[in-house]
C-alpha cells in the first residue's frame, strides 16, 4: 500500500515536472514569435522610411525642376521685353530723325 502511495507520487512529481518543462516550452516559443513579429515591424518600418526618402527626394527633384523652368520662362519674358524696349527706342529715334528732315 505504501509502495503504491509512493509511486502514485513520484508519478505525479513526473507529470509535474514534465509539465513545467512543457510550460517553460511554449513561453520560449510565445517569446521568440513576438521577437519575430517585432522584427517584421521593423523591418516594414525601415522599408516605408526607405520609399518615403526616395519619393521626397523625387519630389524635391520635380520642385526644384519647376523652380527651373519658371526661371528660365520668367528671363526669357524678361529678354523679350528687353528687346522690345531696344526695338521701340530705334523707332522713336527713326521718327525723330524723319522730323527733323
Amino acid at each position: 500500500m505504501i509502495k503504491h502511495i509512493i509511486l502514485g507520487i513520484l508519478a505525479v512529481v513526473v507529470l509535474v515536472g514534465c509539465n513545467k518543462d512543457k510550460d517553460k516550452a511554449a513561453i520560449d516559443e510565445k517569446k521568440e514569435a513576438t521577437k519575430d513579429a517585432i522584427d517584421n515591424r521593423k523591418d516594414a518600418v525601415d522599408a516605408a522610411a526607405t520609399a518615403a526618402k526616395k519619393q521626397a527626394e523625387v519630389d524635391a527633384a520635380i520642385e526644384k525642376a519647376k523652380i527651373e523652368a519658371n526661371k528660365a520662362a520668367a528671363q526669357a519674358q524678361l529678354d523679350a521685353e528687353k528687346k522690345k524696349a531696344d526695338a521701340q527706342a530705334v523707332l522713336e529715334k527713326a521718327k525723330a530723325d524723319a522730323l527733323k528732315k
